[in-house]
C-alpha cells in the first residue's frame, strides 16, 4: 500500500493565506474549549501517545481540529481526513498540515474517488489507534487492509449512524478490534445530539434560506437523541412542530411531550419544513414527494445522504436549479417546488455558510474523544474485539473538567449514602 493521495498542502494555490485564515478559525475555537485545554495540558506533560500512529477521518473544521492537534501534541503521528465531502475547512485543513506531527488530507468538495483516496492515504499510515465520524475508517481498514488490524489497539467513533453500523458489525462478528461507542456516553448524546444537533441544524436552515420559524409546520423524523433537540429548539422558534417516528415508545414520548405525531405519508401534506435525523435511508420517498405543498424545505441531520430519495426525487422532476447558493429547487410537472439543502447531506455542516455544532458543545465530546484514546494507550489489552461503553469514569472526567471550568460547584455523596446506595440489606 502506498500513500499516493497529496496532503491538502499539495493541493491549495493561496496556501500560505489559507494557513493563516485557518489558524484565525482554530485560535477563536481554542479560546471556548476549556475541557480540551485542560487535557492538551496533561498530554504535553505525560506525552501518553508517543510512538502511536492515530488514523481519523472526521467533519475536519476549527473545532475538531483542536483535537486532532491535542492529540499531535501528546506524541502521537496523526493523519487526518473528511468523513463527508461537502464538511471540511480547506483553511483550516490547511493549517493542521503545518503541524509537524499531522498530516491532512481533508478537502472540501472532492468526488467519491478522492473522497476514498484520501480515506486510503490515512490508512497508509498503518495506524495503531483509530477515531473515526461515521465508520467509513474502520469499514475500509477491515475490507481493504486486514492486514494491518493486529497493529490497531482499538478506536472510537463519534456519531449514531457509524455506532448502528458497528453494532451491526460486531452482531455479524466481523468488527476485529475494540472500538468505544463515543457517541452513546452521557457527555455526549446529552449535548452534542440534543443541543448540538438541534441548534446547529435550524440555525444552517435558517441562514442558508432567509426564512423564518416562527409559525411553520416544521416535520422532525425521528424523535432520538438528535431529533428531540431539533424539535425542542424549534419550538424554542416558535414553530410547529410534527414527529414521524417507528418506534412506539418513542413515537410516545414525543406525544406526551406535546408534539402532534403522525404518518410521514400524512405530515407530507402539511409540513413546510422537513428535517430528518434518523440514521436511517428512505425516511422521505416518492409519495411523500408527491404529497408535498409547493415551496418546502428539504434538510437532513444524520450522518449520510440517504434519508431523502434524492433519486426519485430527480426522476418526479420536470426541472432541477439553484434556488440560492446551497438550495436545490426541484420543479414538479405541477409547478411545484421542492427545495434540498445542502445536498440532502449532513445539513449543519454541508450548507455553505455551516459551521457545525457549537464550540463548547464539541468540547465536550471531543474531551471525550481524547480520554478514551489515552484509555486505549494505558488499558487497550484489556479491551475485546466489538463496540465498547465510554467508562463511565472517563465520562464523569470530563464533565467535572467542564463545571470546574464554568466555575459551577455540586454537590458529593457522604460515606454514609454511598454505603446505602451500595447495598442491599436496608429495608423499610
Amino acid at each position: 500500500m502506498t500513500d499516493t493521495y497529496p496532503p491538502i498542502s499539495d493541493q491549495l494555490d493561496d496556501l500560505e493565506s489559507a494557513q493563516e485564515e485557518g489558524r484565525r478559525k482554530m485560535e477563536w475555537a481554542a479560546q471556548h474549549m476549556p475541557i480540551l485545554e485542560v487535557v492538551r495540558e496533561e498530554f504535553v506533560d505525560d506525552q501518553p501517545f508517543e510512538g502511536e500512529r492515530i488514523a481519523m477521518a472526521m467533519h475536519v473544521e476549527a473545532k475538531t481540529a483542536i483535537l486532532v492537534e491535542t492529540l499531535a501534541d501528546g506524541g502521537a503521528e496523526v493523519a487526518v481526513t473528511g468523513c463527508n465531502p461537502l464538511s471540511t475547512h480547506d483553511d483550516v485543513s490547511a493549517a493542521l498540515d503545518t503541524h509537524e506531527n499531522i498530516t491532512c488530507y481533508a478537502k472540501r468538495g472532492v468526488d467519491d474517488e478522492e473522497y476514498y483516496a484520501a480515506i486510503e492515504a490515512v490508512i497508509a499510515h498503518e495506524p495503531t489507534i483509530t477515531v473515526d465520524d461515521g465508520m467509513d475508517l474502520v469499514a475500509a481498514i477491515h475490507e481493504d487492509y486486514p492486514e494491518l488490524i493486529d497493529g490497531i489497539v482499538g478506536g472510537a467513533e463519534e456519531t449514531t449512524t457509524g455506532v448502528h453500523r458497528l453494532r451491526a458489525m460486531d452482531e455479524d462478528g466481523a468488527l476485529e478490534y475494540p472500538v468505544f461507542a463515543v457517541n452513546d456516553t452521557p457527555m455526549k448524546r446529552l449535548f452534542d445530539n440534543v443541543h448540538g444537533t438541534g441548534e446547529s441544524s435550524l440555525a444552517s436552515i435558517a441562514m442558508t434560506t432567509n426564512l423564518s420559524w416562527a409559525g411553520k409546520n416544521v416535520v422532525v423524523a425521528g424523535f432520538g437523541y438528535c431529533g428531540k433537540g431539533v424539535a425542542r429548539k424549534a419550538t424554542g422558534q416558535n414553530a410547529n412542530v410534527i414527529v414521524t417516528e417507528v418506534e412506539p415508545r418513542r413515537a410516545l414520548e414525543a406525544h406526551m411531550e406535546g408534539y402532534d405525531v403522525m404518518p410521514m405519508s400524512e405530515a407530507a401534506e402539511v409540513g413546510d419544513v422537513f428535517l430528518t435525523t434518523t440514521g436511517n435511508r428512505d425516511v422521505i420517498v416518492e409519495e411523500h414527494f408527491e404529497r408535498m405543498q409547493d415551496g418546502v424545505l428539504l434538510a437532513n441531520a444524520g450522518h449520510f445522504d440517504i434519508e431523502i430519495d434524492l433519486e426519485a426525487l430527480s426522476d418526479l422532476a420536470v426541472d432541477r436549479y439553484e434556488a440560492r447558493d446551497g438550495v436545490e429547487a426541484y420543479e414538479m410537472a405541477d409547478g411545484r417546488r421542492l427545495n434540498v439543502i445542502a445536498e440532502g447531506r449532513l445539513v449543519n455542516l454541508a450548507a455553505p455558510v455551516s459551521l457545525g455544532h457549537p464550540v463548547e458543545v464539541m468540547d465536550q465530546s471531543f474531551g471525550i474523544q481524547a480520554v478514551c484514546v489515552r484509555e486505549l494507550v494505558e488499558s487497550g489489552d484489556e479491551y475485546d474485539a466489538g463496540v465498547h461503553d465510554v467508562p463511565d469514569d472517563l465520562d464523569k472526567e470530563i464533565a467535572e473538567i467542564k463545571l470546574a471550568a464554568e466555575g459551577v460547584e455540586f454537590d458529593s455523596l457522604s460515606d454514609t449514602q454511598r454505603e446505602y446506595m451500595g447495598s442491599w440489606d436496608h429495608g423499610t
